[in-house]
């Protein structure tokens, strides 16, 4: 799913942006920020040879299809059985000097020994082949990172819907998810990915052609268990000021709470 290299030197790894990895319309497409996350993690995984346990990025500028970016790995504490880490992600090779784009700090780790208990229960929606697929209402490129995604709407108003219905009662909209491609597997990197589409909750939220624009993006891992498909259950808190707060669930289909996601964003209208 993430084309990552290793670099020129210890701790540091490369990547080239590609459309594939994208949103937005074809003449402004740039890495989707679940992306950035999830080749962050990527890196530091790679590097600490641990899980990681829970991951904050602040998203700072945006990289272009074709952008060549260094992710370099800091690690300053390694522990016995954890490991604090931060990964910026820069452009390369752009001139004067090169640009931060994200920032992800990290913890990293496992204690095997210990239970496992889970309280947050996955709701009660049709399965996905009951669900109406997701229609997207702007115009966008065939290559993009949504083509290579099925969603399917399992409670609320998404894509070409929105705006034909009012702001929802409880900010709450479902959507389940699960990659286009059979052999991508359902793994920290893919849930880095499938939380970044808390920003189609807002538009659900307030009977709008709205979305967002990620500000951060805070993941929490718990238990990842085999699964096709992936219940992304996502509860926009408020809209203030012209910002949007919320988190999602990602539940298995058995159920399994597998990670838990929460983010700001710019609040964007589309025409």
């Amino acid at each position: 799913m993430i084309p990552l290299t290793t670099g020129a030197a210890p701790g540091h790894y490369r990547l080239t942006v590609t459309k594939p990895l994208c949103v937005g319309p074809p003449d402004t497409m740039f890495m989707f920020g679940g992306m950035g996350l999830a080749s962050a993690l990527a890196a530091v995984e790679a590097h600490t040879g641990r899980p990681t346990v829970w991951a904050a990025a602040q998203y700072l500028s945006y990289a272009r299809p074709g952008t060549d970016l260094d992710l370099e790995v800091i690690v300053p504490v390694a522990g016995k059985q954890t490991s604090q880490a931060r990964v910026i992600t820069r452009t390369r090779n752009q001139g004067a000097g090169a640009q931060e784009i994200i920032t992800v700090n990290a913890a990293l780790g496992s204690r095997p020994d210990h239970q496992h208990q889970q309280w947050a229960q996955m709701p009660a929606v049709p399965p996905p082949q009951d669900c109406p697929e997701m229609t997207i209402r702007w115009t966008r490129d065939p290559d993009d990172l949504n083509s290579h995604f099925d969603r399917r709407v399992a409670h609320g108003h998404f894509g070409a819907e929105r705006g034909t219905a009012p702001p929802s009662a409880d900010g709450v909209g479902r959507l389940w998810v699960r990659p286009s491609d059979p052999a991508t597997p359902i793994d920290r990197l893919a849930l880095a990915v499938m939380a970044d589409f808390l920003p189609s909750g807002v538009g659900n939220a307030l009977g709008a052609h709205a979305g967002g624009n990620s500000l951060d993006n805070t993941i929490r891992f718990m238990t990842i268990v085999p699964t096709e498909w992936v219940l992304a259950d996502m509860r926009i808190h408020a809209v203030h000021a012209g910002f949007a707060h919320g988190r999602v669930h990602l539940f298995a289909q058995d159920g399994t709470l597998m990670a838990t996601a929460s983010q700001s964003m710019i609040v964007r209208f589309h025409g």
